[in-house]
């Protein structure tokens, strides 16, 4: 199988119109999708290539390990693009069939165990906004305190992603039903449930200040103009109150919806369930979190069973 490079651009074309409008993944999915495919295309250029058959998406993959020094994850991520790419054109006949296919690369993953926060110190970060509050002196300040407040709570009560919190819209949250429908990766819909007392009556407290912003949309959290708050507010937010609370300084936001699987599952979850909650498209990508579970067990147990105190042989 040959592919023309003078061709690529023309499919690539094609594919990203194929992803918008039947695959209907997010803008920052086709970003990274096109990052990816129009790096080869750059890579075939520098080297004069002009087709692209077996043999050389091989080479290009041997380059990326040894010259780039990228990580597992991130060749695997091109790989998976390439595949699908290829799999597009073949399926449109525009090409017989996959370069990738007699490719049989396997990538083997390093396996990262998520990062969590210890419960005294998730505690202590859901405490900080409200004793933050009793020190602030004008009203615009004390209005901001009751917006992160709901946000820092939201993260953890129902361990969303910071993309997915600034996605959310007035209308996909009923605080009577205590229900809130997440928008996630590729714009799959989620339900979730607001178990928390305590989470519900912040989100209403911002809620009837909320007007004071001037809203400019109909974002459930606001910037300080009125507009709707960027991931990297969030991030600015949480930096500050991780520092108020004096927890792990290498934390992340991501950390609190890491931390809020693993006590979902050490509480008894069942794994299916927690995957589903998370907005995993696959299990497995979920299971990582019951190694974290087990680990601490594990030193719980070796720290605190009775059994280890007790001695039947003389």
């Amino acid at each position: 199988m040959i592919i023309a490079t003078d061709h690529f651009k023309n499919y690539i074309t094609k594919y990203t119109h194929y992803l918008y409008v039947e695959k209907n993944l997010s803008p920052k999915s086709i970003k990274a999708y096109l990052s990816d495919l129009n790096m080869l295309v750059d890579w075939l250029t520098e080297q004069e290539y002009a087709h692209i058959n077996e043999e050389i998406i091989h080479m290009y993959f041997t380059y990326l390990s040894q010259n780039n020094a990228l990580k597992d994850s991130t060749i695997k991520r091109k790989y998976i693009t390439f595949k699908s790419f290829f799999a597009y054109l073949a399926h449109k006949k525009w090409i017989e069939s996959s370069p990738l296919i007699d490719l049989g690369k396997k990538f083997k993953t390093a396996k990262r165990i998520p990062k969590t926060l210890p419960v005294h110190e998730i505690r202590r970060l859901l405490a900080a906004p409200q004793q933050d509050r009793t020190k602030l002196k004008t009203p615009f300040h004390t209005r901001l305190s009751v917006r992160n407040d709901a946000i820092i709570d939201l993260l953890f009560s129902t361990g969303i992603r910071i993309g997915e919190l600034v996605q959310i819209s007035l209308t996909d949250i009923d605080l009577r039903n205590r229900s809130i429908v997440i928008f996630g990766k590729g714009r799959k819909e989620r339900l979730l449930y607001l178990s928390s007392k305590e989470l519900l009556d912040k989100i209403q407290a911002w809620l009837q200040i909320r007007h004071e912003f001037s809203p400019t949309c109909n974002a459930l959290f606001l910037n300080k103009y009125g507009d709707r708050l960027s991931i990297y507010g969030i991030e600015d937010i949480f930096a500050k109150y991780k520092k108020l609370a004096k927890i792990t300084d290498s934390a992340t936001p991501h950390y609190l919806r890491h931390s809020f699987a693993t006590q979902l599952l050490e509480n008894g979850a069942d794994l299916r369930a927690v995957q589903e909650i998370l907005g995993h498209s696959s299990v497995s990508t979920t299971e990582i979190y019951t190694e974290v579970s087990i680990k601490r067990k594990r030193a719980i147990l070796a720290k605190f069973n009775p059994r280890n105190k007790i001695e039947t042989s003389k």
